[in-house]
């Protein structure tokens, strides 16, 4: 198979809209799971806005507003069906994202006032309470960090280079230039007009090959249509390429597999392609995500990506999920770019991310003789829109011979 030519099919082919019953197991959740971020805010209603010396009516409002935002992935299910496609205008979706942000990081300052109090009260043998000007600087700095989170998160990421060295790079692939998309999870919180910025600024960075490793959207073919769309215009001269994530599966993964087709993405799911300069050649391979088995389809499968590929070729590897890198590197893969972990999205956070993912969460990883490049993501999911410390990326990869 040869490189595509990066020429695009006018062709979009109608779909419905997926049924809520249809979609897959993980984005149905009982109403009770919705109840575990109850937790949190009933921690500070009783622990930070009760002990306030504010009236009553001012409290009973904040901790109405509170109790509703803790709530937010509930309104999103009943919006839509799926807690990962929250249908409502885009000023909302961020309002609840501010919310329940600010929320949760109130929830862990208090947690770190009651240790300290505690602490202090065994020291001092006596217990202590913290004045309402303490109480007030926690709200206000959980509000500006978590507002600062949300505009973090929305942005059109800015570029980031990164180069990687490969053993055995061919003369010509040396100073290649990939640009990675990952995570776009384009939705009414990243409609056509974030889209357009991605894909303007992405056509301006001028590389020869775009990837996109999954998780383009939240929401149905039918819901997200008009804003996919700028992803039509997408150029490389080598074409554009990309696999599905698990965000695919969520919301009819056949469907959104042939209106990609049909937008011009050369999907590789558990499939192969050879990039050529002149007898120089690259093979670029694709694998399905771990979460297709639940909903009957092929799950990632390596052996079937390379069948008939040519021996002693560097091999680069899209896979959503970075967690199988190492049975990547054990099979000779050169490269591995992965994104799925948005990177985190906060500093600390990071850490509890990287156990569900054998510990690779942003960045570059040298596994012997392959490398891993995690994406943080060009974008994230909006049922939690912060970033902190852990900011998106539109990444521009230079090959470079090892």
């Amino acid at each position: 198979m040869s490189c595509g030519t990066g020429k695009r099919s006018p062709r979009l082919l109608p779909h419905a809209r997926a049924p809520i019953w249809s979609l897959h197991p993980r984005s149905r959740t009982s109403p009770i799971s919705h109840l575990f971020f109850a937790i949190p805010c009933a921690y500070v209603l009783a622990r930070w806005l009760w002990p306030l010396s504010i009236p009553m009516a001012w409290k009973a409002g904040l901790g109405v507003l509170l109790l509703i935002g803790s709530q937010y992935h509930l309104w999103s299910r009943l919006s839509s069906g799926s807690i990962f496609d929250p249908e409502f205008p885009r000023e909302i979706v961020i309002a609840f994202n501010g919310l329940f942000g600010a929320l949760l990081i109130l929830a862990v300052l208090q947690i770190l006032l009651d240790l300290g109090l505690i602490a202090t009260a065994i020291v001092r043998r006596g217990f202590i309470g913290a004045p309402d000007w303490l109480r007030f600087a926690m709200g206000g700095t959980a509000a500006i960090l978590s507002g600062i989170g949300v505009w973090n998160a929305i942005r059109v990421p800015p570029v980031k280079d990164v180069e990687i060295a490969i053993a055995g790079l061919p003369p010509r692939f040396d100073g290649y230039r990939i640009i990675q998309l990952t995570d776009m999870h384009i939705s009414r919180l990243f409609p056509a007009t974030w889209t357009r910025s991605v894909v303007d600024r992405t056509n301006a960075a001028g590389a020869d090959l775009i990837v996109v490793t999954g998780d383009f959207i939240d929401g149905s073919v039918a819901l997200r249509r008009a804003d996919v769309e700028p992803l039509r215009d997408l150029r490389a001269p080598d074409g554009v390429y990309a696999i599905p994530g698990n965000h695919e599966y969520y919301f009819s993964y056949p469907d959104w597999m042939r209106h990609l087709t049909g937008m011009g993405f050369r999907m590789l799911p558990n499939a192969h392609a050879v990039l050529s300069r002149g007898a120089d050649r690259l093979v670029l391979a694709g694998v399905t995500d771990l979460s297709a088995p639940a909903i009957g389809q092929p799950g990632p499968d390596l052996r079937a990506a390379l069948n008939g590929a040519p021996q002693g070729v560097p091999v680069i590897l899209l896979d959503h999920q970075p967690k199988l890198a190492r049975k990547a590197a054990d099979a000779g893969v050169a490269l591995q770019l992965s994104g799925h972990t948005h990177g985190g999205m906060i500093t600390g956070l990071d850490r509890l991310v990287a156990p569900a993912n054998n510990g690779f969460v942003s960045g570059r990883y040298d596994l012997g003789g392959m490398v891993l490049y995690v994406s943080n993501g060009t974008a994230l999911w909006p049922g939690f829109a912060l970033r902190l410390g852990r900011p998106s990326e539109l990444t521009r990869i230079t090959l470079r011979r090892r």
